[in-house]
Order: C-alpha cells, then sequence, then structure tokens
C-alpha cells in the first residue's frame, strides 16, 4: 500500500479500479479488491488528508471539534419552513471518511429495512448477505507479511484525466457522488441544462429521495456534577421505541411503500448524553448549561417519511449544492407527531430512578410547555441531524422505476463501468446509525466486482480451448 500527493501523468492510464472517495465504503472497496484481484492496479483519490498520527479525529472524545473545521466539507440547509434552517451537515473531508469524524455508534441493519429494500427493486440484497459481509469486517490476524495490492490516494493540485480499464467505483457519499455526477452531465436533464450543463446522460432519480435521521433534544440541569469518566460520547445509550401498535404503520407509506408488515420495528430511537447540546435551545433563547451538570435525551426518527433533494444552484464545481431535506413535510404528519411522542418519552424516562434523583430541573422546553401543538413547535425548531444523508443515488429495478439511479449490481443507469456504493444507494434509510450498512454496501460490492472478474476470465480460459 502506498500514499502519494502526486501522480505522473503517465500514470493516469494504468489502473484497473479507479475508488472516487476515500471514505467509509470507498476504504473497504479498496483494500478488498487489492486482496480479491492482487494483479490489478487499484487507484483510490480522496481529497482529504490521512487521519494517521492525527488526535483531533483519533480521539474520539474531540469529535464536536471536527465539526465546521478544516477536515469537514460542512454543507448548509435550505430554508426549511418546517423545521429548522440553520442545521449545519457534516461531511468529512479525511481518509475514511464520516467513519473517521463519527464516535464508533455501530448497529447492524434490522432484517426489516432489508425487506423494503428488496420490495423496491434491491435483489439479492438479503438479511443473511449483510450478515454475511458484515462478518468480513471482523479484527483478523494478518499472517504474513505480504503486500496483496497497490492504492494510491491522490491528492494533488495537478489536472489529470484519470481512465479505469475496467471500473470507475463512486464512494463520494450521499452527497458529493450526486454532486459529481451533476457536474458531469449525469442527472436531470432539465436542472442541467438550466445551468448550462451539457447532458451526458438524462437520470432524474440522481440527487433526489435525500433522507435522514431528524432529531430534537430535551435538556435537564442536575443536581450534583456527574464524575468524569472515559466513554467517547460522555455516558451514551441507546433506547428504542414502538409508537403505534404492531404493524399499524404497515400502510404504504414513503418509508415503507410496499406495505411490509412491520412488527415491533422502533418508531423513536434515542440517544441519552451529558453533553451540553445548546446550539439549537440557545438560538431559541435557552441558557447555556454548565459543563457537567447536563443531561439530555435526543429522541430521533428512526424511519422519517418525508423526502428531500439535493440540486446545485449553479455550474462551478466550487460551489456548494443545496440540500433540501423537506424535514417534517411527509403528508401525513408521521415525522412530527413521531418527534412529540419521543419528546414525552423522554420526559417519562426522566422521571424514574436514577435520572430523577440527579434532575434538578427540566431546562428546554421546559416544564410550560405541555401540549402536542407547543411540543411540535418547539422540537421542530430544535431539531438537528444525525449526520445520515443517504438515498439520494437509489438502488432499484432500472427497467420499472425510472427514478432508480443504479441496479442491484450498483451499476450506473445507461451506461458501462461504473458503479455507485455509498449511502447514496440506499431506497430507504436504515433504522439505525448507518455506518455498519455501509461498510456492508462496500463488501458487497467489491465481491459483485470479483464475481464478474472471475466470470470474465472463466469465458476467456473457455474461448481458448
Amino acid at each position: 500500500m502506498a500514499t502519494t500527493d502526486n501522480l505522473p501523468a503517465a500514470d493516469v492510464n494504468k489502473y484497473d479500479y479507479v475508488i472516487v472517495g476515500g471514505g467509509t465504503a470507498g476504504c473497504v472497496i479498496a483494500a478488498r479488491l487489492a486482496e480479491y484481484l492482487p494483479r490489478k492496479n487499484i487507484l483510490l483519490i480522496e481529497a482529504g488528508p490521512s487521519d494517521f498520527t492525527d488526535d483531533r479525529v483519533l480521539d474520539l472524545r474531540k469529535w464536536l471539534g471536527l465539526l465546521g473545521g478544516e477536515l469537514d466539507y460542512d454543507y448548509p440547509t435550505t430554508e426549511q419552513p418546517m423545521g429548522n434552517s440553520h442545521i449545519r451537515h457534516s461531511r468529512a473531508k479525511v481518509l475514511g471518511g464520516c467513519s473517521s469524524h463519527n464516535t464508533l455508534i455501530s448497529f447492524r441493519p434490522f432484517e426489516h429495512d432489508l425487506d423494503i429494500w428488496q420490495s423496491l427493486g434491491a435483489k439479492g440484497w438479503t438479511f443473511p448477505v449483510f450478515m454475511r459481509v458484515l462478518d468480513r469486517l471482523r479484527n483478523t490476524v494478518q499472517p504474513d507479511d505480504a503486500v496483496t495490492g497497490v492504492n494510491l490516494t491522490l491528492k494533488d493540485g495537478t489536472s489529470h484525466t484519470v481512465n479505469a480499464k475496467a471500473e470507475t467505483i463512486l464512494c463520494a457519499g450521499a452527497v458529493d457522488t450526486p454532486r459529481l455526477m451533476l457536474h458531469s452531465g449525469l442527472g436531470p436533464a432539465q436542472q442541467l441544462r438550466d445551468l448550462g450543463i451539457e447532458v451526458v446522460r438524462d437520470i432524474p432519480g440522481v440527487g433526489e429521495n435525500l433522507q435522514d435521521h431528524p432529531e430534537s433534544i430535551i435538556l435537564w440541569e442536575l443536581n450534583k456534577k456527574v464524575p468524569e469518566n472515559q466513554t467517547t460520547m460522555d455516558s451514551d445509550a441507546g433506547i428504542f421505541l414502538r409508537r403505534e401498535a404492531p404493524n399499524a404503520g404497515a400502510a404504504q407509506s414513503a418509508a415503507n411503500p410496499q406495505g411490509l408488515a412491520e412488527g415491533q420495528i422502533a418508531d423513536v430511537m434515542m440517544h441519552c448524553y451529558q453533553i451540553p447540546f445548546t446550539l439549537n435551545t440557545g438560538r431559541l433563547g435557552y441558557p447555556e448549561m454548565k459543563d457537567g451538570y447536563t443531561f439530555c435525551m435526543t429522541p430521533n426518527i428512526p424511519r422519517p417519511r418525508s423526502r428531500g433533494r439535493i440540486y446545485l444552484t449553479s455550474a462551478d464545481p466550487k460551489v456548494k449544492p443545496a440540500l433540501d431535506f423537506r424535514y417534517f413535510t411527509d403528508p401525513e404528519g408521521y415525522d412530527a407527531a413521531t418527534l412529540v411522542y419521543g419528546m414525552r418519552a423522554a420526559r417519562k424516562v426522566a422521571e424514574q430512578a436514577p435520572f430523577k434523583d440527579w434532575i434538578a430541573k427540566e431546562v428546554a422546553p421546559g416544564p410550560d410547555i405541555q401540549t402536542d401543538e407547543a411540543l411540535s413547535e418547539y422540537a421542530r425548531r430544535a431539531a438537528h441531524t444525525v449526520y445520515h444523508p443517504c438515498g439520494t443515488t437509489k438502488m432499484g429495478d432500472v427497467h420499472k422505476d425510472g427514478m432508480a439511479v443504479v441496479d442491484e449490481h450498483l451499476k450506473l443507469r445507461g451506461l458501462r463501468g461504473v458503479r455507485i456504493a455509498d449511502a447514496g444507494v440506499f431506497p430507504t434509510i436504515p433504522s439505525i446509525n448507518p455506518m455498519l450498512t455501509v461498510l456492508g454496501v462496500g463488501e458487497r460490492c467489491a465481491e459483485l466486482i470479483l464475481e464478474e472478474a472471475e466470470a470474465l476470465n472463466a469465458e476467456k480460459a473457455q474461448a481458448r480451448l
């Protein structure tokens, strides 16, 4: 393995596989292809630096300091009439991507999430397949010091055109993959024409179907200081709750278009922190909280029904795209109602021991906010993101679904030699923090490439007989 900031012009056409984006999925794909196809040349292109020896990244307790810094693309959100228009979306600019920025909260996807994917045309993306590929991510002992391949990470101001002999795999994430595609003339034709971008291929689904896990916050002041601890997120804990009766949500919705039986799948997830997250409450006039004397819960919506879009406002690649999440705009009002339920559930949890023995008072939204209408107004205005954008280059049946961008093999609609492998391919957002799901997409992508390479080699061998 080698890294470089320079790429000689003579080398730009020697790579068999070019991976654009050294993030959560891209790094997995590069490593696996080097293992699976050791005779092939792999190029991994990443705009950010390596986090090797960088304590800003490696010390997980410092994650808040990364937001808005030089290792963050820091995308603003467009005006959100039903939510918080001040949300900024952190997207990591570093080798490892958002798996280097996050706090390593890891959940395997639920079987129900993958059943929905299959119902939307993602054939073969079953729960057993995901469990198998995720098992490959477990730590293993390297049997020897053999080098199985060469991966080059490009960071250079020199302009080159790199042509992959076999395939190009886009792994720039659910924001930057569609951004790159749109600037390359791949996307909704009218949007491209309006900006003076030559249309290479009309792909209506690029940038559409944007999803995220929105959350809100409830803050309490404590009557005694919480002891210092060594956990990443200062005593982070997770709670899953079912708001509706079993299978009540099985009617068709954006989160479950085929109306699959839902059983007890969670409607609400919340984290519990002792960090004073007061960015949004402070803007609403609530007081700052004293470090060490704060407890908060952040109910979020695991399966939101609202859908947004990413689009360009300029043909200049340096201009950031517009991110319009359309938070809390689903016609059923499910998202807003679920957030109110989560706020009430958080209060009930806080009334139980041992929490109640530590709590002095509720600071935000405060004891005067009691009606559903008042809670909804506060929760939406104080809402934030859990930093899980996805779905903007969704996977599906490209023969039946005009908005599907890639097929079940992750191949781009209408073009040969291009795949996408990042959170953008999610047809619907998983009910949990999606890092492991993205890793699974990377693992499966490498397998699909290997299967095709082996089939091609077998055909060539047969032809020589």
